[in-house]
């Protein structure tokens, strides 16, 4: 029984592609195109071979190869790979926090016209030129590292 299912099963596969008619493609005296499983009389037609698929169309993307695959292919590039991947993400953490101070530093500046600043030990007030200037140092700090 198991052997009639595979055999039917083969030539059902096989058939298919034999059963896959010839397509001619040409054009007529008006520029139009025509395909048809007859060729034009009188008129020289392309043979269109249709056993291979048609191509993907251009704005379709392919999948990515995974990157659980290449681990296994070379263990040593998959063990850089992760170390790099680990570095960038506490970079990026780093500038999260960095960012998210500046910003603190920055509302704190404007909404308190009243600041103390520790120079050499001892604390003072800023003047209003003083905070006025680290508040345009502060903006510039978050343009430049902050999104």
């Amino acid at each position: 029984m198991r052997r009639m299912i595979i055999t039917s099963s083969l030539l059902l596969a096989i058939s298919a592609t034999a059963m896959a008619s010839q397509v001619y493609k040409w054009v007529d005296a008006q520029g139009v195109t025509h395909f048809s499983a007859q060729p034009p009389q009188g008129q020289e037609a392309t043979s269109i071979n249709t056993a291979v698929p048609a191509p993907k169309p251009a704005g379709s993307q392919e999948k990515k190869a995974d990157p659980t695959f290449e681990s296994i292919a070379d263990p040593k590039q998959a063990a850089i790979d992760e170390k790099v991947k680990r570095d960038v993400a506490a970079k990026e953490a780093e500038r999260k926090k960095y960012c998210e101070d500046v910003r603190t530093n920055l509302a704190q500046l404007q909404n308190n016209p009243r600041l103390r600043v520790e120079v050499d030990g001892e604390m003072r007030r800023l003047n209003e030129d003083e905070r006025q200037a680290r508040i345009s140092e502060t903006r510039k700090a978050i343009t430049d590292n902050c999104k």
